[in-house]
């Protein structure tokens, strides 16, 4: 946490502005090397260090939107990083711009940047009161413009499946094997409910881990869903997928654990509409169009907004997140 100290005499709200450290764990980012390609007119970017990986309009359409500006890849074996290292270099950059310039009259900010963010425990240990914010905007969105009032609700789900281990020599008739048991993955549905298959408000179950022995298998889901009735009409479905697999092995047994992550950050939002039109507004004033969305996805805001600070989320540029393509526009940060 840090304080740029107020500059007014105007009483106004303190204001927070957070990013999160942490990358992704889905893809490696160990030893990233940023590439920037300078005034992009167009075609496909091919990362040098691996030439299967090439970002072109057709699967990037944002790149359509970039001709001239300088686009910041990794080099083809990483991600880049970009969410959320986009954010805190522009909230970094922001508080050297105000420390520089004392004639920008502004109130006392707070700056706040978090880890564990990718696995929803970025806030977990965060004493609010230290913080000392009224409002907070989280600096970890998507395309120019954008601002997000509006989050999925999660939940995580972990299933343990006990088996029967027997020496295989021996094993007819009596061995129950965990790892065939975790056979559900294959039972689940592949036209819905997946993150394959949906989009806009479609919420889904979507397994993210499995490990196990013969005797026991452990397999780790997330749940995701706008409203919250619907998570619990997916975790339904998905134990009702468990109970009907594990029930065609005798004497394999289960565990069904379900922990809330968060919840979506608009059932705060909507007490609070003021955060969000004064976001919308202060994009309007840079002359850039301002596109009020929800996010497939969390960020720290929805369980800051639940801790007492009404949090949406602005952009911060960062396009295909959590993968080798992803990439960010330096004038965008800008």
């Amino acid at each position: 946490m840090a304080t740029v100290p107020s500059n007014s005499e105007k009483n106004v709200p303190v204001i927070c502005f957070c990013a999160h450290m942490d990358t992704s764990p889905d893809c490696s980012g160990t030893d990233v090397k940023a590439i920037v390609h300078k005034n992009y007119q167009g075609g496909k970017l091919v990362l040098p260090d691996d030439s299967t990986q090439v970002l072109s309009p057709e699967n990037h359409p944002d790149l359509a939107h970039q001709l001239g500006n300088d686009i910041i890849t990794a080099s083809g074996k990483t991600l880049l990083g970009a969410d959320n290292k986009a954010g805190v270099a522009e909230i970094m950059d922001a508080v050297q711009q105000w420390m520089a310039q004392p004639e920008i009259k502004h109130g006392k900010i707070r700056i706040l940047f978090t880890p564990d963010e990718e696995v929803g425990r970025g806030v977990e240990r965060l004493d609010m009161e230290k913080l000392g914010a009224d409002f907070g905007y989280t600096v970890d969105g998507e395309t120019l413009g954008s601002i997000e009032n509006e989050t999925f609700s999660a939940d995580a789900v972990q299933i343990e499946i006990n088996g029967i281990s027997v020496h295989p020599g021996f094993a007819k008739g009596k061995m129950q094997n965990a790892l065939k048991a975790a056979g559900i993955i294959d039972n689940l549905p592949k036209d819905r409910l997946s993150p394959e298959s949906t989009s806009d408000y479609e919420g889904f179950i979507h397994p993210v881990g499995m490990q196990g022995t013969v005797e026991k298998a452990t397999i780790d889901f997330i749940i995701r869903d706008f409203k919250d009735s619907n998570l619990l009409n997916h975790e339904t479905e998905l134990e009702n997928i468990v109970k009907n697999v594990v029930a065609k092995y005798k004497g394999v047994s289960y565990t069904f654990t379900i922990k809330e992550q968060y919840r979506n950050m608009k059932n705060i939002l909507t007490q609070f509409p003021e955060v969000t039109e004064i976001g919308i507004e202060a994009i309007k004033r840079i002359g850039v169009k301002p596109i009020l969305r929800s996010i497939r996805g969390g960020t720290d805001g929805s369980q800051l907004s639940f801790m007492g600070l009404p949090c949406p989320n602005i952009f911060a540029g960062e396009h295909a997140f959590h993968g080798k393509q992803e990439w960010v526009s330096i004038q965008d940060m800008e």
